[in-house]
């Protein structure tokens, strides 16, 4: 990954700088890079198997697509590229660099951090925008439903169907969003998915730090509190406690165990 990203600046003339950072499952690697004009930009190289990218392009394709989003504050990619080395494809996008620094350096956010009400304001206002912007992109239609049905059973998933879609963000926990000012980065998932599916997915990841979690479900309660945004905490749930089956934030299980409880209760 180090050596695709070098060979990314020497594509795009760009000087990386600042220490490197891994996403997921080390398939990505970003930095900070500045233009010979010294603007700073983002460079951001990702590896998949080619079989992957051919199966799910819509993730792959998915930052640039984004750049016809308006009305979110979020990077635009200006420039990018793509190649293949044996069975790997690898794609290099350049994008504004956005200020700030993430919430959390995981996708849970485990310390407390002041986040203010305009804070908040900016995230209800950009999701409220997506879910009105118009795509042909699919987020979470294929395993949503197979998902939870995995976690919890047939009949929980059965008694949960999804019964409306919006345009979400599709990946949205504490790494993804910036402070003090508000931005929203990697767009590689976004698409229709389930309503809900964005206030649910960041909660989730939010109630290891209570306060802040109050702080969420404050801004989304009438999301939250309803059919649709059960449905989505369920989805949520369900992604939580199978990536914990393979040694991922183990210490969520437990409070998202007794949230999957207090959901189910609710309705029984």
């Amino acid at each position: 990954m180090m050596g695709n990203l070098a060979r990314a600046g020497s594509h795009f003339d760009l000087w990386p700088t600042g220490e490197p950072k891994f996403g997921w499952a080390l398939r990505s690697l970003s930095t900070t890079a500045w233009t010979p004009g010294r603007r700073l930009r983002w460079l951001r190289v990702c590896s998949e198997r080619t079989v992957y990218v051919a199966d799910m392009h819509d993730f792959w394709t998915g930052n640039v697509d984004a750049n016809t989003i308006a009305g979110v504050v979020k990077p635009r990619v200006l420039d990018w590229t793509e190649w293949t080395d044996d069975i790997r494809s690898v794609r290099a996008e350049v994008m504004t660099h956005m200020t700030g620094f993430p919430v959390s350096n995981t996708e849970a956010l485990r310390v407390w951090l002041e986040l203010t009400e305009s804070w908040f304001a900016n995230l209800r206002g950009s999701l409220d925008k997506l879910r009105t912007v118009p795509t042909g992109r699919f987020q979470g239609r294929p395993n949503h439903d197979s998902r939870i049905r995995r976690v919890f059973g047939d009949e929980v998933a059965e008694a949960f169907p999804v019964r409306a879609w919006e345009t979400v963000h599709g990946d949205l926990h504490w790494n993804n969003v910036l402070v003090p000012d508000f931005s929203l980065l990697d767009w590689e998932f976004w698409g229709r998915g389930p309503v809900g599916t964005d206030p649910a997915t960041l909660y989730v990841f939010t109630l290891l730090v209570p306060d802040v979690a109050r702080q969420v479900r404050d801004t989304f309660a009438d999301v939250l509190d309803s059919y649709d945004g059960h449905v989505a905490l369920l989805g949520a749930a369900s992604r939580i406690l199978y990536r914990a089956e393979h040694g991922e934030n183990v210490d969520l299980a437990e409070p998202v165990r007794e949230l999957v409880d207090d959901v189910l209760k609710r309705h029984r």
